[in-house]
């Protein structure tokens, strides 16, 4: 079944999800860096603004079925077994991973709320979390711009402890979660 995982591997969904996030947040992040090519008020900044929104909604949505596929069994095993401390912090890691994903596209829909703007999401108008207050949205977009900082130490050390799990310990680390091939 492509939802449970196996005592080597992650299922096929995590696998799939964990991929897809990574691409749709490299999205996230390129929008919000690359939005500064366009002038303010323009119709290419309106775009690309509009598409960050969209797309950290997406992996808002997403998170949750990563939790859900999460909770269907437990992680394969690492061979050979890292110490306690090292199991310990990349639990960590992992938590405020998913924290990270469902924290900030919700202060993102709160800033914009505060701002007095509609959120689209593929077509929908999403409601206002909280009625228009510019001092809010400043105070909730400097939370959001920290924690976006945050996030790209979270996922480059991520990213930095699956390479070294692979390449330096030669475990199986990164293995568990690499898609099939052939």
């Amino acid at each position: 079944m492509p939802w449970k995982n196996s005592d080597s591997r992650y299922s096929t969904v995590s696998i799939t999800l964990h991929w897809l996030m990574l691409v749709l947040l490299a999205l996230v992040y390129a929008c919000i860096e690359f939005r500064g090519i366009f002038p303010k008020g323009s119709g290419g900044r309106t775009l690309i603004t509009e598409s960050h929104f969209m797309l950290g909604l997406t992996v808002f949505v997403l998170v949750w079925l990563r939790l859900f596929a999460r909770s269907l069994g437990p992680a394969p095993q690492i061979f050979p077994a890292s110490p306690h401390w090292q199991t310990t912090l990349a639990r960590l890691m992992h938590w405020a991973l998913y924290i990270f994903m469902i924290a900030m596209p919700i202060l993102g829909w709160l800033v914009t709320s505060a701002k007095g703007h509609q959120v689209m999401f593929y077509g929908f108008d999403l409601p206002l979390l909280v009625s228009e207050d510019k001092a809010l949205a400043r105070q909730i977009e400097g939370w959001h711009v920290l924690g976006g900082t945050i996030g790209y130490w979270l996922i480059g050390l991520h990213a930095v402890a699956g390479i070294y799990h692979h390449y330096v310990v030669g475990d199986n680390t990164l293995l568990r979660m690499m898609p099939k091939r052939g």
